[in-house]
């Protein structure tokens, strides 16, 4: 396998490299991958950030873990969601999550414990250290929203999003997030952030769906403006 010469990999990174490696045929159905050591050496990560990378992969049905063996490509199956997953741009999922997340909000409002809370705040809290490295902030600001639909206790809704969320792992995706992310740009998502948490703890659902609103069209005006260019 060739190593790659970005060194600021991180797991969605890494799970568009062995995705695509799949889909071309490098890795062949059925084949076993790297052990997790030899695939954190290739990418000069943490083993960590592979095991998440893998993941990913087995949540979209690209490979399977089977226990004491190893990690291994499925076959390819023909799969409607998996088209529109692979085709669709970074604007059709922030317009996805437009239409979702600001009722995801006031959902959560009367459905997030306290337990929730204490872990968007932990979340918040690797986004604020996380300024400079946007693979950490992106990973952060995935398991944060992931966190506030599975707070609504709707299995609907939760497996909506998680195919929808699918697409911030393919390779389009990546090559926005490092031209729209830095420091400017995530300390105004992590202001964002808390203020939506804030209002998620103080149970108020329609300013928790309006800042949510706010939140992602910030994310589409910066879309658009990369875009544009």
């Amino acid at each position: 396998m060739t190593k790659t010469r970005d060194l600021h990999n991180g797991a969605p990174e890494i799970a568009s490299i062995l995705r695509h490696q799949i889909n071309d045929g490098t890795l062949e159905a059925n084949e076993r991958l790297p052990a997790e050591r030899l695939l954190a050496n290739t990418y000069k990560v943490a083993r960590g950030t592979v095991r998440r990378a893998l993941n990913i992969l087995t949540i979209e049905g690209y490979v399977e873990i089977r226990a004491g063996s190893g990690t291994y490509v499925k076959p390819k199956k023909l799969d409607y969601t998996h088209s529109v997953i692979e085709n669709a741009s970074p604007l059709e999922l922030i317009d996805a999550r437009l239409a979702l997340e600001p009722h995801i909000c006031r959902l959560a409002v009367l459905n997030a414990t306290q337990n929730d809370f204490r872990k968007a705040d932990q979340l918040l809290s690797e986004m604020d250290a996380s300024v400079s490295d946007p693979n950490t902030f992106s990973e952060a600001d995935n398991a944060f929203h992931t966190l506030l639909v599975e707070t609504t206790g709707n299995r609907l809704l939760i497996w909506i999003m998680s195919q929808i969320n699918t697409v911030r792992n393919q390779e389009q995706w990546s090559r926005m997030r490092h031209l729209t992310l830095n420091e400017t740009s995530i300390a105004k998502y992590n202001q964002q952030h808390r203020e939506i948490l804030n209002k998620l703890r103080t149970r108020e659902p329609d300013q928790a769906g309006e800042l949510m609103k706010k939140h992602l069209e910030t994310a589409r005006l910066s879309l658009n403006r990369v875009a544009s260019t």
